[in-house]
């Protein structure tokens, strides 16, 4: 395909992403992809990895979001519908839907990336995770889910299948000791590595510091 197909696919589903994701108030919406696409055009230039399939998956990628559709097959389903309309090569269909079926966290169940592009992806995904904004995201989300912020006797779940990591209670620190704390472990790159190290420290921090404050111990 040429430079000026590849620019008009992308811009088209930017244009979807926003459409679908705009009003979302869970954490997933438009913003989140914007920095997603952002962080995935970095990471696949430092790591030489394909920049139109790494966009144009990022772009996409909450649009079949299961938390977001009635089921996991129905938001592939509208993604892959969308995409047979575009003048694509059918193995980069392929390759962006691989992507997007396989990267989302799903309690940790689902299987490594198998191509550089998907790597590059799903550690643009996770970054945004992983620091700063991953804070305000887990509130946002808790609140939307209608979980506390914290309860001491409602412990960190240690193992879940995907189905309890969806719905089961918990709260907003414990999605930190349940999820946002084990994703530095899980980065696929080099370069997202070294971003996930300093953004690791500072969530880390921020939680050990919301414990002391809820533990009445002073600054």
């Amino acid at each position: 395909m040429t430079t000026t197909t590849n620019d008009s696919v992308l811009a088209a589903a930017e244009q979807y992403a926003r459409d679908e994701l705009g009003g979302d108030v869970t954490g997933h919406d438009w913003w989140h992809i914007h920095r997603v696409v952002r962080m995935a055009r970095h990471l696949a230039e430092r790591e030489g990895a394909d920049i139109f399939i790494c966009v144009l998956a990022a772009l996409l990628h909450d649009v079949a979001d299961e938390k977001l559709n009635d089921s996991k097959e129905s938001g592939l389903r509208k993604v892959r519908d969308w995409l047979a309309a575009q003048p694509m090569e059918e193995s980069d269909r392929a390759h962006v839907m691989d992507i997007i079926a396989n990267m989302s966290y799903n309690g940790g169940a689902n299987p490594p990336m198998r191509t550089l592009e998907g790597q590059v992806v799903q550690d643009a995904d996770r970054l945004d995770a992983i620091g700063a904004i991953a804070v305000a995201r887990a509130f946002l989300y808790a609140g939307w889910k209608g979980d506390p912020i914290y309860d001491p006797e409602l412990k960190p779940r240690d193992a879940m299948t995907p189905g309890e990591y969806r719905t089961g209670k918990s709260t907003a620190i414990n999605h930190f000791h349940e999820k946002l704390l084990k994703l530095k472990d899980r980065i696929n790159t080099a370069s997202g590595r070294e971003i996930a190290e300093e953004r690791h420290a500072y969530m880390a921090e921020y939680v050990a510091r919301f414990m002391q404050e809820w533990d009445g111990i002073g600054s």
